[in-house]
């Protein structure tokens, strides 16, 4: 394509171009206004193929494909973050996937604190256990000043900051090491030994008010959040090696024989069961 002829290839179709643009402005349509606009996206794709293969004027291939990308990102309605959908993701998407995961982090909280009690409770039986885990000295110092003193190393801003810090990365960790399963259990089996033999050294030493008046507040709210990311993660994970069956196989598979039913009257007249 020669520059006379580029010329009167931009001449012929440069009214279609500007319609488009004005199309694409990002105003309401009309019914009639969209068929126009695809049909004048369809046909600048193909000008701009034309133009690319025949003669890359580089201005030109610059100005349909803004007008390609600018008509593309009209008819698809390109995402753009609002107040509301944050505001959403609050109020019914997190909440919602909390729901459809609370089997899988409700069982991690249960076997979690079972697992801790049994160490806390074995380690405060076996004293002895406590210096095969920390060392008899670092037994007597957690004790008598390390573990009060780590909340009152900081400043209470610092403090949080620091502890909000922590558990978010341990919770992000969980989450993503629950797609492989073996990592996350490697994470909470790390994290219920902790405050196991922590809390087993303080109750051999008298100490276990001090233990949960300490640990309680921040506690609960923490080890919250790191159930429910492991339990999602281990969720996504299980659903890599079971996926989930249709909609028509879980329906089949979920209809209980006319035998097995439990209705008096009959499968005919079970409300659950009837097809």
């Amino acid at each position: 394509m020669s520059g006379v002829d580029l010329d009167a290839y931009v001449a012929e179709h440069d009214a279609e171009w500007r319609r488009l643009e004005q199309l694409s402005r990002g105003r309401r349509l009309t019914a009639a206004e969209v068929d126009e606009l695809v049909a004048l996206y369809q046909r600048a794709a193909t000008h701009l193929s034309v133009v690319r293969s025949r003669s890359p004027d580089p201005a030109l291939v610059a100005r349909l494909s803004r007008l390609v990308l600018a008509a593309r990102s009209t008819l698809t309605g390109g995402s753009r973050l609002s107040w509301r959908e944050v505001g959403r993701f609050f109020t019914e998407g997190f909440p919602l996937a909390v729901y459809r995961a609370g089997a899988w982090w409700s069982g991690v909280a249960v076997a979690f604190t079972l697992l801790t009690g049994f160490l806390m409770w074995w380690v405060a039986g076996h004293p002895e256990s406590a210096a095969a885990f920390i060392g008899e000295d670092a037994a007597e110092e957690l004790v008598a000043s390390e573990f009060a003193g780590y909340y009152t190393e900081f400043l209470p801003s610092s403090f949080a900051f620091h502890l909000w810090t922590h558990n978010a990365w341990l919770a992000a960790q969980c989450l993503a090491s629950g797609v492989l399963i073996v990592p996350v259990l490697w994470l909470l089996w790390n994290n219920a030994l902790n405050i196991g033999v922590v809390g087993g050294v303080m109750f051999a030493y008298g100490r276990g008010d001090l233990f949960f008046s300490l640990i309680t507040p921040h506690g609960l709210l923490e080890l919250t959040g790191i159930y429910v990311a492991a339990g999602a993660g281990l969720r996504i994970g299980w659903s890599w090696i079971a996926p989930a069956r249709t909609a028509p196989e879980a329906a089949r598979s979920s209809r209980p024989p006319a035998t097995a039913c439990w209705w008096p009257w009959g499968w005919s007249g079970c409300s659950r069961c009837r097809p």
